[in-house]
């Protein structure tokens, strides 16, 4: 994709905040996700080459390929699961996994594509290759030198609240991970203050506000009851200005609300992003894009008549 196409791409999308709800499908190219929608299904490949990595870009196409035909917006590439307990994954590693992958997505496809790291060097490789948006679980602040790389390619960022720390984890066979005992003075406000921390390394870094997403960290150091209580509050998070992204698909704090397993919580699923939309949320994130359009559009149809 020629940069001047892409840069109008992405400026048509920054302009097009509150029309309509965008829809982030999820690519997971990992042995590892939380979800089991890991799209590398040898453990051994993790810095891998041949038969192991043209098998991950043959999946993630046929993945693409299904969202893109269900109206996706975004394809949002990952290669280090963010699962808790997971094993962290080096830079070498992570490139390996994701670039052939972004390469193949751009030959293709005519979507966003954003890099779900918080490593400057993976993102610098990966928007030397094309993509449009970084999306950083770290809000800025695991890597100091992020900042500075998407600030080089004027790209927007998301920088999403985090919280997580293996000492609150806990983990069941059926249910999988979950936070516990995750200590906020005051839920809502101690996460506006931590992702406007995020924002003033972003500014700081030479990155405009009008490139800036703000994800409240669905899932990311909070309990089942701090996750659902920001759900419905998620319109204290868009009152600070900027747009929302939203992630509740597949979390944990479904499958312990409702006793699921992540292959059983779609319709719990659904039910999130409707009211995360209702809510203020402008991309959603989502692991079953076929299914969730639909819901997204009906939801819009009803909160966007104006």
């Amino acid at each position: 994709m020629a940069i001047q196409n892409s840069n109008r791409k992405i400026e048509d999308f920054l302009d097009s905040w509150g029309q309509r709800t965008f829809i982030m499908g999820i690519l997971n190219i990992t042995p590892d996700s939380f979800s089991g929608d890991g799209l590398l299904t040898e453990p051994n490949s993790v810095e891998n080459s041949g038969l192991g990595q043209e098998s991950s870009i043959a999946a993630a196409i046929n993945q693409a390929r299904e969202f893109v035909a269900a109206g996706v917006d975004i394809l949002d590439v990952g290669g280090e699961s963010t699962r808790p307990g997971a094993e962290p994954l080096s830079v070498s590693g992570e490139i390996d996994r994701v670039v052939p992958v972004i390469q193949a997505l751009l030959d293709e496809f005519d979507v966003m594509i954003s890099i779900d790291t918080y490593k400057s060097e993976v993102a610098q490789i990966a928007l030397e290759a094309g993509v449009h948006i970084v999306n950083d679980v770290w809000g800025l602040k695991a890597d100091p030198m992020l900042g500075e790389t998407v600030a080089k390619f004027d790209a927007p960022i998301v920088l999403m609240h985090n919280r997580s720390s293996w000492a609150h984890a806990q983990i069941k066979q059926q249910l999988g991970g979950r936070y516990v005992g995750v200590p906020y003075e005051n839920l809502l406000d101690d996460i506006k203050n931590e992702l406007l921390e995020s924002v003033a390394i972003a500014n700081t870094s030479g990155i405009r506000n009008e490139h800036i997403i703000l994800d409240p960290g669905i899932g990311f150091g909070k309990t089942v009851e701090q996750n659902l209580e920001l759900v419905d509050r998620l319109d204290e998070i868009k009152a600070l200005g900027f747009p929302v992204l939203f992630g509740p698909s597949r979390k944990s704090f479904i499958g312990y609300t409702l006793d699921l397993p992540p292959d059983k919580r779609l319709e719990g699923t659904a039910a999130a992003v409707s009211v995360g939309i209702t809510r203020g949320a402008d991309i959603v994130r989502v692991h079953d894009v076929k299914f969730m359009s639909p819901v997204i559009h009906m939801t819009d149809a009803i909160v966007r008549r104006h």
